[in-house]
């Protein structure tokens, strides 16, 4: 599994830049992250119990907070601080961006909620 090598809150825009060691490169909006937290809350206790958080496209990231040399704690505008993202949980995020975001603006519509609060 890729290290990074870079993490830079871009607070104006509202993202997180993560470079890794393989030279890949992502930059992770607050609100994908935030929707996406691994944290119990939103992810639930087991499969299949994932809850749809809407609501969040002006979330921010206050705090970064580093945890042991295998993750970070992501402060967020919201109140949500329990999700430890992983070195591995940000590079599938980052890696996958694009269809998580596709299947979570999909899951929204279906279920009748929105991005905005």
């Amino acid at each position: 599994m890729p290290t990074p090598t870079q993490l830079t809150l871009h607070r104006a825009s509202h993202a997180l830049e993560v470079g890794f060691d393989d030279g890949e490169v992502f930059r992770l909006p607050a609100e994908y992250l935030r929707v996406n937290s691994p944290s119990a809350e939103v992810q639930g206790h087991g499969p299949g119990q994932k809850v749809l958080v809407a609501g969040k496209i002006d979330v921010a990231i206050d705090e970064i907070v580093p945890v042991g040399n295998y993750a970070v704690l992501l402060k967020f505008s919201d109140g949500h601080q329990t999700g430890i993202f992983s070195w591995e949980t940000l590079y599938e995020l980052g890696r996958d961006q694009a269809k998580n975001w596709a299947e979570y603006l999909a899951a929204l519509e279906a279920a009748g909620k929105s991005r905005c609060a």
